[in-house]
Order: structure tokens, then sequence, then C-alpha cells
């Protein structure tokens, strides 16, 4: 089993504190033989006629020595992630969870939006020390 991102219990309560139910911690898939591991599994319900809405969360801390190499592995995974997903639970939306401080520093240099969008990367921003969910963006 692999280790739990540094910021994991931070982005489970903020999602519970948003009214998430976390359903899987790790959300696991096994595919041609191959396993993943997504960091959480999350559902909430919209309303008493409405399909709920569930998503896969993978957080990534970004406290390595190079963001740009961290974001190249938090890049790749992600794309791989939501592939696996699509054979596996294709109901689930894949949301790539970040601290807000990397948000403001990196993720908001330009060349790095142009390939969120190129990618059409889901972002969850988190407040770490509040344990609050700052921003969804899709």
């Amino acid at each position: 089993m692999s280790a739990k991102d540094f910021f994991h219990n931070a982005v489970r309560l903020a999602l519970e504190k948003d009214g998430w139910l976390i359903t899987d911690d790790p959300l696991s898939f096994t595919v041609d033989g191959l396993d993943f591991r997504i960091d959480l599994g999350a559902e909430r319900l919209l309303g008493a006629e409405k399909e709920g809405q569930k998503i896969a969360v993978e957080i990534k801390s970004f406290l390595g020595k190079s963001t740009i190499s961290e974001f190249h592995t938090a890049l790749g995974q992600t794309l791989n992630y939501r592939y696996i997903l699509k054979k596996a639970a294709s109901e689930r939306l894949l949301y790539l969870a970040i601290s807000y401080e990397i948000y403001t520093d990196f993720f908001l240099i330009p060349v790095i939006q142009e390939i969120i969008v190129e990618h059409q990367l889901k972002l969850l921003i988190f407040e770490s020390l509040k344990q609050e969910i700052v921003l969804w963006k899709e």
C-alpha cells in the first residue's frame, strides 16, 4: 500500500465539512491485472430526486525540491487515473487536490494554466490549516 500524502487528512476533513461522504480511503481498482489506488472516493447527494454526485480525489502536496518535477508526476498520474476511472467507475469525476499556496504560487503561471486547460484537469483547491475547500476549478 502506498503512503498517504502529507495533506491527506486535511483534504478528507475539508470534503466532509463541505458535505461529502467519504466512501473509499483509498479508492482502489484492478484493471487488466494492475492495481490502482486513488487517494479518496466521495459522494454527495444533490437532492431527494436527483442522482448522487461521485468524485475521486488525488491529493498532491508539492513539497519536493522541484515544483515542475512534482507537476509532471501529478499530471501523469492524474491523466492515468482519469483513464482508469473511465474503465472502472465512469460515474466518478477525478479532481487533483492542491493547496491554495501551490495554486497561487505555481498553478496560476500562464503556461501551467494552458496545460491545465489542454488536459481538462479538474482542481480542488484547499486551505490546509483551516481544512477547508477554497475553490473547485472545472
